[in-house]
């Protein structure tokens, strides 16, 4: 049997090689619970510099909200991790769909809500998270702005954190955080930023689609490219299909949410972008990075789509989506996108009662994907695929003998930041890790250590062979002796170096 089961597969090879279109089989990955929940229910995610996952829980009344991280274990297991408690924002500052970031020197900006201590708030308050010290500290909205809301943002390659109002065409650059200064950028946008999100592109400008808020019975399929160099807005041309949804779009029927899904750019330099549509299939697009132009992805099965929602790339490329039934029905049902084939892949426990708006997702360094669902069981996705090689960081320069305890440890190589910012969200929620960690394996325990890095010398993605540097503070309680060290970025580690800890 085992012969023939060979003689088979070797037979395939050979047929959809003389064709050109050999593609193997697709793998679903599995989900599996973290051994030890958290002390309560949890919605938004952050992978943090040092390894460690910021979460904050979720209570949607009048409500102190904790934060909480999660640490890996020993061996670098995020499913055997435990929580450590990471305080409160300041006192009145409990939101939920907000703008987040990690900025280069490792801090944390989380700014507005559409909700504010269980209310509709459309908030302009904010914190910042020195993960550090642990410690929070407000942070003031651009001066003038009525809202900030559910928001987009980004952290650009110059390392500069872009906002926008959610409910206006106001755009603005927290230029330094000591003071907090905003400048204003964003000239020419064509609609206000409601509902639509924010994707990083490798040449450094950023995407957005359309999403036409204020337009009941309109439709359109217009996008944009915002240029960090002018400050300002331009057409990127037709998504060809509507990825908004609309009154019009469903024959006048009831009133549009103009709800859209996220947007995530892969390896081979194409943007995935997710539709919603209650009436129909949820419609996607494909943006090609390299010629500006789009053309139509394929639709989600009928009745499904993400209005607002998350999706994350995986290590070998694909693209995992969070899709549910029209606009926020409940269950909820997965799908890898190859760049092909959108495969219908297994599913955590609570998703035939989750809308893909319940859910948030982030890339881990072990090339697994964290979710959540507004309750306390968060499970780990493990796909089945991996990376190419081509796709892996590399380290040029570090110190062959580190000393334990010792910061601002220089790194420099190439590819640092990945190939993608990795996780994104309908329009907030930002969980962006597109930066290098740095993972310390003790050769004689093998327990491993995330170095904290700082100082990025670029925030863009898909950087190639352009030298990119980091800094590295070596944690006192590590072990000592020969070890190994190795960049992650997006999940995907560089090749082992030998370094000492003394």
């Amino acid at each position: 049997m085992k012969f023939f089961r060979a003689f088979a597969v070797a037979l395939t090879f050979l047929a959809c090689s003389a064709i050109g279109i050999c593609q193997e089989p697709f793998t679903a990955g599995t989900w599996q619970a973290l051994k030890t929940a958290p002390a309560s229910a949890v919605g938004h995610m952050l992978l943090l510099t040092d390894g460690s996952v910021l979460v904050n829980s979720y209570f949607f009344s009048n409500h102190t909200d904790s934060w909480y991280r999660l640490i890996p274990d020993s061996t670098g297991s995020y499913i055997n991790g435990h929580w450590v408690n990471a305080g409160s924002a300041p006192a009145g500052y409990n939101p939920l769909y907000f703008a987040s970031e990690v900025l280069p020197s490792g801090q944390v900006v989380v700014i507005g809500g559409e909700y504010n201590n269980g209310a509709d708030a459309w908030t302009t308050l904010g914190a910042i998270y020195s993960p550090h010290s642990n410690t929070w500290a407000s942070l003031a909205a651009p001066t003038g702005w009525a809202n900030v809301g559910d928001a987009q943002s980004v952290v650009l390659p110059n390392g500069k954190m872009m906002l926008a109002n959610c409910c206006s065409t106001q755009e603005a650059i927290l230029s330094s955080v000591s003071p907090v200064t905003w400048t204003t950028t964003g000239a020419g946008k064509f609609d206000i930023n409601d509902e639509e999100g924010w994707t990083l592109l490798p040449n450094g400008k950023v995407l957005t689609v359309d999403a036409y808020v204020g337009s009941y019975s309109a439709t359109g399929t217009n996008s944009e490219i915002y240029s960090p160099g002018t400050g300002a807005w331009v057409s990127a041309g037709s998504t060809v299909k509507q990825l908004w949804d609309s009154s019009a779009a469903c024959g006048g029927s009831g009133a549009a949410s103009y709800e859209e899904g996220p947007g995530v750019l892969r390896p081979d330099g194409t943007v995935l972008w997710t539709g919603a549509n209650r009436c129909a299939a949820g419609h996607t697009a494909i943006y090609n990075t390299a010629n500006g132009t789009w053309s139509a992805g394929p639709d989600f099965a009928t009745g499904l789509d993400i209005a607002d929602g998350p999706a994350a790339l995986l290590p070998d490329g694909n693209v995992l989506l969070d899709t549910s039934p029209g606009i926020f029905g409940t269950g909820s049902k997965f799908y890898e996108w190859d760049g092909t084939t959108m495969n219908l892949t297994s599913a955590p426990p609570h998703a035939p009662s989750d809308s893909s708006f319940y859910g948030n997702m982030v890339c881990l360094p072990t090339g697994q994907i964290m979710f959540t669902d507004f309750s306390s069981s968060v499970e780990i996705y493990t796909p089945s695929g991996t990376y190419q090689a081509a796709w892996q960081p590399t380290i040029t320069t570090v110190a062959a003998t580190l000393t334990h305890g010792v910061s601002n440890n220089a790194i420099s190589g190439t590819q640092f930041n990945g190939l993608s910012q990795c996780a994104a969200y309908g329009d907030d929620n930002q969980s962006a890790t597109n930066w290098p960690l740095v993972r310390i394996t003790n050769a004689a325990t093998g327990k491993v250590v995330y170095a904290r890095t700082h100082s990025f010398s670029t925030m863009g993605v898909a950087t190639g062979s352009k030298l990119v540097s980091a800094k590295f503070d070596v944690p006192a309680s590590i072990g000592l002796g020969a070890s190994t060290l190795e960049v992650v970025a997006n999940g995907i580690p560089s090749a082992a170096v030998a370094v000492v800890i003394d």
